[in-house]
């Protein structure tokens, strides 16, 4: 059986790595996924407080949905040390209903998107993360990591000078600090050590107190106010829906970068309705709501070696308590640190896969796939939109391979006396490379015997079935008689129940 290493930790089996109950007793594992949760705790307060503003909500919203969603999914969720909280995608799908509605109507949205989670996860929509293929999920990977750079240029600008080195000696910790050793996390290091040059020298930098105001207590119930009718559900429906699925998407792309990265397996349909619970509670207490993080969810499994669900539980309980009891300390944090952070998370770009040999390697139309995918992530912001169009590029060139698999040979031969034509049919039949078969015949110049023989294909839609329906009715039209043999028995049931009944045209 494979093993993992986890930071300075001796090699365990990932089932061990994931058991709570093993890592409990072990004081260095246990101190990896304690020192893994300050750190992700520490590099989601701005990333909450920005997605607040961009939701056009109260930084609290986002601050407390972090901690809400983290903790809840601790427990319910199906893949251990995930980060799940507040993100710019459900940021962006919801602002325009908190513009027009209010937030009443946004947290209602919160909660109707987290049954439809649960509904969907219950249903098996994780199942379909099987049909997003490789080159999907290397452009989800690389548009990430470009817009988690992106995310972090505006720090960047208009800033001291001294912002500069500062970010320098960041990258400098986060990168070389784990060649010497890896029993503190170099994120965390990176924070304590810039954070202190910054208070001892008294350098005005930008710091995380200059991107809001921090709560100053804890989340309580929250009962959206809003109007039990149909017209109210008739304005959250279209939010809470594409909330619901950018969310399992972002959520379910992650877990299995996660998978990737640790060589373990998760629970993908657990973890599907698991955020859909995290989204309910997170609205019954006034969060924004939320789904998988993958920067901080790097930071968390790779930059700090955490594997266990204890990493997530403490982020958000971290997060709470760093934002309300020690606010103070947290708002003199300087941004430098963090965008170092945030921009080590960028090196899961997967340089890999532009290299010129992995392109002349490759095919042609999984590299275009790769391509769109992150064009259209970063163009829009949107990983969901990104993927989708992944997908469909996938599936349109997948479609045109496979229509040209298909062969037609004749042959005419007397048989039993009489001059038959023979037509070999050769490959898989879909509507792609079906439409085409109509075409591939000598209707008019061809005796009267005909005989289509299918043993090396197979049908598989109604488009198949109609294109054979209009052959056979063709040389009806020209008097000859055509018999197709060959079937196998899933084509012969198909053609009986279907064969005849798809009218006009083919």
């Amino acid at each position: 059986m494979a093993v993992i290493t986890a930071g300075d930790a001796p090699a365990f089996t990932p089932e061990q790595l994931q058991s709570v109950r093993e890592t409990l007793k072990s004081p260095r594992r246990l101190k990896t996924e304690v020192l893994a949760g300050l750190v992700v705790a520490l590099a989601l307060i701005p990333e909450a407080i920005a997605f607040s503003i961009i939701a056009g909500v109260d930084p609290r919203i986002g601050l407390f949905a972090s901690f809400t969603m983290a903790v809840t999914i601790a427990f319910v969720g199906g893949r251990p040390a995930m980060i799940s909280a507040a993100t710019g995608a459900i940021a962006l799908v919801i602002a325009p209903l908190v513009k027009s509605h209010g937030v009443d109507y946004f947290i209602a949205a919160v909660i109707l998107a987290g049954i439809f989670q649960v509904i969907l996860g219950l249903s098996g929509v994780a199942k379909l993360m099987r049909f997003i293929p490789r080159s999907v999920m290397v452009g989800f990977v690389n548009a990430l990591a470009i817009l988690i750079f992106m995310s972090q240029v505006p720090e960047l600008l208009g800033v001291p000078w001294v912002v500069y080195p500062l970010v320098a000696l960041g990258l400098v910790i986060v990168f070389g600090l784990p060649k010497l050793t890896k029993a503190v996390p170099a994120p965390l290091v990176a924070i304590v050590v810039l954070t202190l040059i910054t208070v001892l020298a008294a350098v005005a930098v930008p710091t995380v107190g200059d991107k809001g105001d921090l709560p100053d207590s804890l989340p309580t119930l929250f009962i959206p106010n809003v109007p039990l009718t149909f017209e109210t559900l008739q304005v959250i429906f279209p939010f809470a829906l594409a909330m619901a699925f950018v969310g399992l998407l972002e959520s379910l792309m992650t877990a299995k970068l996660v998978d990737d990265v640790t060589d373990t397996r998760s629970h993908k349909t657990r973890e599907a309705w698991g955020q859909g619970v995290a989204n309910i509670v997170t609205g019954f207490t006034g969060g924004m709501g939320g789904c998988a993080m993958i920067g901080q969810t790097m930071i968390n499994v790779k930059a700090s070696g955490a594997r266990t669900r204890i990493s997530t539980f403490l982020a958000g309980v971290f997060l709470l308590i760093l934002v309300v009891a020690l606010g103070g300390v947290v708002s003199v944090i300087p941004m430098a640190a963090l965008v170092a952070v945030m921009i080590f998370v960028w090196a899961t770009f997967d340089w890999h896969s532009i290299h010129p040999r992995t392109l002349k390697m490759m095919p042609k139309s999984e590299t275009l796939v790769m391509v769109a995918t992150v064009i259209v992530t970063v163009a829009t912001h949107n990983l969901a939109i990104g993927v989708g169009v992944g997908v469909l590029a996938a599936m349109v060139m997948f479609a045109r391979r496979v229509a040209h698999f298909v062969t037609v040979e004749r042959t005419v031969k007397t048989i039993a006396g009489h001059e038959t034509a023979t037509y070999v049919v050769d490959g898989e039949l879909f509507f792609a490379s079906s439409n085409d078969l109509y075409t591939q015949f000598e209707y008019a110049h061809d005796p009267e015997r005909v005989i289509i023989d299918m043993h090396a294909s197979h049908l598989w839609d109604a488009s198949t079935i109609a294109a054979l329906d209009a052959i056979t009715e063709k040389y009806h039209h020209h008097g000859k008689d055509v018999k197709i043999i060959g079937l196998n028995d899933a084509s012969i049931l198909m053609r009986e129940r279907l064969g005849g009944k798809l009218g006009a045209g083919h």
